[in-house]
This record gives C-alpha cells, structure tokens and sequence, in this order.
C-alpha cells in the first residue's frame, strides 16, 4: 500500500507578506499535488480569517480532481466554506467527538497527539489518523520519542493510520515509513527538489 505523505504550510504567511509570499506557498502546493502528496495541511496561524479564506480556496481550486486532500489547521469553519476536505486539530483545539458529530465522514480529522493514551482517544473519537511526534529532533518542540515510541504506537492502533511527524528529513523518512503507515513534514516537504525526489523515490519502490 502507497504510504501516506503529508505537507504541513510553513506558516509565514501574515497580512503584510500576503501578496508576495502567498505565491510561493501555492507554487509548492502545486507541486505537491502533481506528485501525489497524499495530504496538505494549510498551517498559517498568522492569517485574519479574510486571508486564510482566500487562501484555501486557491489551494482547493488547484487541487482540482487530483487525490490529494485539503486540511486546515483548527478552522472548521473556514475549511467548510473553502471547500476543503476537513482540518487538522492541534492538542488544544476542540474535542475530536464534537468536530465529528457535527461533521461526519468523509469530512477528515486529523489530531496531533504526543503519547499512545492521546492517538488512542483520537481513534476512539473518530479521527481519521494521528500525527504522533516528534519522532526525532526539531526545534522547539521537546525532547524527540524515537522510533521505537513510533513503532509501538503504530502497531498497538494497527489498521488506524499513525503518521510520524517531527524532524523528518531525506536521510530518515524511509525509516519512519518502516515502522507506521506514513509520516508529515514542514521543513522537508516544502522543499521542490524533496518533493520530486520522494515522489520518484515511490515510483522506484512500485516498479521493484
């Protein structure tokens, strides 16, 4: 089975850059989707709701028919007006069973957990797949789990998809997607040369 791959926004975009940067930030995003990144998370926390708007509705315009989904961070509401294909709730957002009973699927959720005890109650409370990191060193986000924390998690909520998230680079992702069914990245994904390079990474795998 195809890994999931998913392309967290930098979130530099605020309402000075807006016109200049947004660009570059829909440039990575079209590639993202021409090389079937399974997954992209609109993660601007620094956008009035007027830009975010704008700017999800461009990027659901671009998806076009394409497999790939549209999540936005935390904003239920705008991602329903934009058209998107559901959000990506951190640890202090709303509880998953209220997003879920007011959207049912295929509206998708995804949460950020930290520990097997917060990806199980994302499951139980119908998400669709947990972000679960970091798995190794990135700034600012605490001590790194491992691989090993990976592996445990993944395996104890198996066939729920557990993305590892934190840290990931082209020297490590192929380790991740040994041990859970995926993984997320700011930093690598929002990368063109990465992005071309897993996607023939993937090709390479399929025709082995």
């Amino acid at each position: 089975m195809k890994p999931i791959s998913y392309l967290i926004t930098e979130g530099k975009l605020t309402k000075k850059n807006f016109q200049t940067e947004s660009e570059k930030v829909l440039r990575i995003i079209r590639i993202a989707v021409e090389v079937g990144i399974s997954l992209i998370q609109i993660r601007e926390k620094n956008l009035s709701a007027r830009f975010l708007l704008d700017l999800t509705k461009k990027v659901v315009e671009m998806r076009g028919k394409s497999q790939t989904k549209i999540l936005l961070n935390d904003r239920v509401d705008i991602a329903v007006l934009a058209g998107a294909d559901g959000v990506h709730l951190p640890s202090t957002s709303i509880p998953t069973e209220v997003i879920r009973r007011h959207f049912p699927k295929p509206f998708l959720i995804g949460v950020s957990c930290h520990d097997y005890l917060e990806c199980e109650n994302a499951m139980k409370a119908g998400a669709d797949f947990v972000t679960f990191g970091p798995v190794f060193s990135t700034p600012g986000k605490g001590f790194p789990k491992g691989l090993q924390a990976l592996s445990d998690v993944a395996e104890k909520l198996k066939p729920f998809p557990v993305l590892g998230l934190g840290g990931i680079t082209q020297q490590n992702y192929q380790d991740v997607l040994k041990v859970c069914g995926g993984f997320a990245a700011i930093r690598f994904l929002n990368d063109e040369e990465n992005l071309k390079n897993y996607a023939e990474s993937l090709h390479d795998n399929c025709r082995a």
